[in-house]
C-alpha cells in the first residue's frame, strides 16, 4: 500500500506540473503572438483578444491544478483537515476560474449569448 501511495503521489505531482507548464507556455505563446503581430507584421491586435486569450490558458491550468490536488488529497489520509485544505483550494481556484470566465465572456455562463438571444 505503501508503494502505491507513493505512485499516486508521483501522479499528482506529474498533473501539477502539467498545470504549470500550460499556464507557461500558453502565457508566453500568447504574449509572444501579440508582440509579433504589434512589432513584427505592424498589425494591431485587440488588447482585448491578449487579455482573453491568456485567461483560456490561465483557466485550463487552473483545471488541471484542480485535478492535481484532488489525486493527492486521495492519496493521502483521508483526514478531515485534508479534507477541509482540498475544499477550500478547490473553492478558492473555482472562484479564480468563474472570474475569469465572466471577465472573457462580459457575462455570467448562465446568461445567453447575443447569438443564442437572437436564435431564440
Amino acid at each position: 500500500m505503501d508503494n502505491f501511495r507513493h505512485y499516486v503521489e508521483f501522479i499528482a505531482r506529474l498533473i501539477e506540473a502539467l498545470g504549470i507548464v500550460i499556464i507557461f507556455i500558453g502565457s508566453f505563446f500568447f504574449i509572444f503572438q501579440y508582440i509579433w503581430f504589434f512589432i513584427i507584421r505592424n498589425q494591431l491586435r485587440p488588447f482585448i483578444k491578449l487579455r482573453r486569450d491568456l485567461g483560456k490558458a490561465i483557466l485550463l491550468g487552473l483545471e488541471v491544478l484542480v485535478a492535481a490536488d484532488i489525486v493527492a488529497t486521495v492519496s493521502t489520509k483521508p483526514t478531515m483537515e485534508n479534507v477541509m485544505v482540498l475544499a477550500a483550494i478547490v473553492l478558492i481556484r473555482t472562484f479564480l476560474s468563474f472570474s475569469l470566465e465572466i471577465e472573457m465572456d462580459r457575462k455570467f455562463p448562465w446568461q445567453a449569448s447575443k447569438e443564442e438571444k437572437e436564435r431564440r
